[in-house]
């Protein structure tokens, strides 16, 4: 039987999206599986329609970043395995954390245990502008 989980992508000041549904065949998953599904079913939804906004969890290469998500110069696809290697950089880079039930995962081996009422967030870190 499979469970449907539903993510968010935050900021420090709260959610930024609807959330993003996706299924698993298994109740135990890693953090590296679920960053896996994550970006492949955004760059599969974007791929399907290319909308104006990208709203992946990193920039694609030839983006441009707004409130929106990330505008690409021009519309093409984008490579899902290449966003895939980009978002496991930046996990490990702490560019981004990802909470389950509140609880803040630390590695890409460490397991989740995946119920119905399971809450999982990916908290974007915002950088500081200054001068």
């Amino acid at each position: 039987m499979a469970i449907s989980l539903t993510i968010y992508d935050e900021t420090l000041f709260g959610a930024t999206d609807d959330g993003l549904t996706l299924d698993f065949l298994s109740e135990t998953i890693t953090v590296r599986e679920l960053i896996r599904e994550r970006v492949y079913e955004a760059v599969r939804l974007y791929n399907a329609t290319t909308p104006e906004y990208f709203r992946g969890l990193v920039q694609p290469t030839n983006a441009e970043a707004t409130l929106n998500g990330h505008r690409l110069r021009e519309r093409r696809r984008v490579d899902w395995e290449k966003q895939y290697r980009l978002a496991l950089e930046a996990f490990q880079r702490n560019r981004f954390f990802i909470l389950v039930d509140d609880r803040q995962v630390e590695s890409l081996e460490d397991t989740i245990r995946l119920t119905p009422t399971t809450q999982v967030s990916f908290v974007k870190l915002v950088p500081l502008v200054g001068g």
